[in-house]
């Protein structure tokens, strides 16, 4: 009764997730979506409907960007812009859409962030690129945390100069306003399409007014037909947004994989295989307070084809299950946080879902290996972090760990990266956490991410403000301090939730247990395409 009471707890927070994540889709509401209407234009979903192929499954990155961020302005739904993979004309593609019924698709410090995200997926997996522009630009009251890093708007258009010096190709549909700096995005694409009524200047009718006195109205400072008859700057006016998104399906046929037998959709891996345990028995296995202990071999079996597991070093550091497996038909490397008890010939007992010396040790070596082979490896996270003590100090637990970081830094296969329960402290960098570059990386939505657990951070925060209070540095009482440490309590259990680290970019998406196969089939197939070869240059011509 108990293992169903838990089964059900996580099933019940995973249908709240899908629907929360409904809610995001919904973009800004009624009023927004009325407001294209009068403007003659679509919202960014129905576009989505007709420029992707039909029943084509659509990966949504970041769907959580800036979820509860910046609540002082208001709610703004997935950062107001729509990032994935899908689909057109048999050609996967990442979608890069503005959702102008989010404060007219401007941009926030996430929605930056967001986008650059996007191209850095489709730079690495060899992805064409499709943006549907439609954005009033900088979310103006923010512009100090958009405007000038390294990681912020600018970003965004060398982004483009870079992927296109690398083959990959780029369309931008202008299918709305297209304002400031990021009049660069199109202009620096491929192919550059705009509807009529839409606008694409450096400074709108105002600004101009402004800065050098001059009168003029939008469409003729920077109108679809402006630009295709006067300035040349547009190859294609388009009508309307269903006009411009059937010219983009065609463009995107002309692609060479589009055009032979090579297109992802016709050459993916029949789908003949099946995982050894039915993947909705996943909720059986692992609880929503990740209290529950079980095999990583179960778990791997909802995943992977049945007979195909071929362990690595199965008896020896035994915390860390590594093997070698395929996901439908498709090879790859695992390795797996183990979170049963261990008894190891040398270590004696080890606990579940903690790196040990010898587990570092035989990952790195692992990881070498796939590198050798050519392998993608998947992690599947469920860390509580590196042994602590004085005996995993003495079995060079830190000289072990650095090799396990050091192999996943310099690992050059794709990596894609789930989060099944915890992600904690080091343990989230030697399982290829985000800042280890990850193609991709997806979490489930009991997952948790900290430095520590809350019950560890608030006591050593009390121990600390404790010390402090006996030395005469700071005078508190000891009711004080218990408010205190329930208060740091409570702000972890904040930040650990799954929702707030994918609202800031942390994980691409948050997908519900039993569909992990599913998904890690089309990441795989993304993640195995080759970069173009030919490079098209020339030298310096006179214009």
């Amino acid at each position: 009764m108990a293992r169903s009471n838990t089964s059900e707890v996580l099933r019940a927070h995973c249908t709240a997730i899908a629907q929360e994540e409904a809610v995001l889709r919904e973009g800004g509401g009624k009023a927004g979506h009325e407001r294209q209407r009068k403007m003659g234009r679509l919202s960014v979903r129905e576009r989505l409907r007709h420029l992707l192929d039909k029943d084509s499954p659509f990966f949504e990155i970041e769907l959580w960007a800036a979820y509860k961020m910046y609540e002082q302005w208001g709610k703004i739904p997935a950062a107001g812009v729509v990032t994935g993979i899908g689909n057109i004309e048999g050609v996967p593609c990442v979608i890069v859409a503005n959702d102008a019924t989010v404060k007219a698709g401007a941009f926030f410090p996430a929605t930056t962030k967001k986008v650059i995200r996007a191209q850095r997926i489709a730079f690495e997996c060899a992805l064409p690129l499709v943006y549907l522009v439609d954005s009033a630009g900088v979310f103006l009251p923010m512009q100090d945390e958009i405007f000038p890093d390294e990681d912020d708007f600018g970003r965004i258009f060398r982004n483009n100069s870079v992927i296109s010096a690398a083959g990959v190709a780029q369309f931008a549909a202008i299918m709305g306003n297209c304002v400031a700096g990021g009049a660069y995005l199109p202009v620096l694409c491929d192919k550059i399409l705009m509807t009529e009524g839409s606008g694409l200047y450096l400074a709108g009718p105002s600004l101009v007014k402004a800065a050098i006195g001059q009168i003029v109205d939008a469409e003729e400072l920077g109108g679809a037909k402006m630009h295709s008859e006067i300035s040349g700057t547009v190859d294609f006016f388009e009508k309307d947004d269903p006009s411009c998104l059937k010219r983009l399906r065609s463009l995107v046929a002309l692609l060479p994989e589009a055009r032979s037998s090579g297109a992802l959709g016709e050459r993916a891996l029949p789908r003949t295989s099946k995982p050894a345990m039915n993947p909705d028995s996943v909720y059986d296995l692992i609880t929503f307070d990740g209290r529950n202990n079980y095999d990583a071999r179960d778990l791997l079996a909802t995943v992977i084809d049945k007979t195909s597991l071929d362990e690595y070093k199965a008896d020896y550091g035994k915390t860390l299950v590594t093997a070698y497996a395929r996901i439908n038909g498709r090879p790859v490397g695992i390795v797996a946080n183990q979170r049963v008890q261990v008894r190891t010939k040398k270590e004696g007992i080890q606990m579940g879902g903690v790196i040990y010396a010898d587990s570092a040790d035989k990952a790195a070596r692992f990881i070498m290996d796939c590198n050798q082979t050519n392998l993608p490896i998947i992690f599947f996270q469920d860390v509580s972090g590196f042994m602590v003590g004085r005996d995993a100090e003495e079995s060079g637990i830190i000289r072990s760990g650095a090799k396990l970081v050091n192999a996943v830094s310099n690992s050059v296969v794709p990596k894609i990266t789930v989060i099944v329960g915890g992600s904690f402290g080091a343990g989230n960098y030697a399982m290829c956490g985000k800042a280890y570059d990850p193609r991709f990386i997806i979490a489930w939505p009991n997952a948790r991410y900290a430095v520590m657990g809350a019950a560890q951070a608030s006591d050593t925060v009390f121990s600390i403000f404790a010390r402090a209070r006996e030395r005469g540095d700071k005078k508190a009482s000891p009711e004080e301090l218990e408010d205190l440490r329930a208060k740091v309590k409570q702000s972890y259990e904040e930040q650990t939730d799954i929702r707030y680290g994918a609202a800031r970019g942390w994980v691409d998406a948050i997908i519900q247990p039993h569909e992990t196969r599913d998904v890690l089939i089309r990441l795989l197939e993304y993640v195995s395409r080759p970069m173009p070869k030919a490079r098209f240059h020339t030298g310096v011509i006179q214009t």
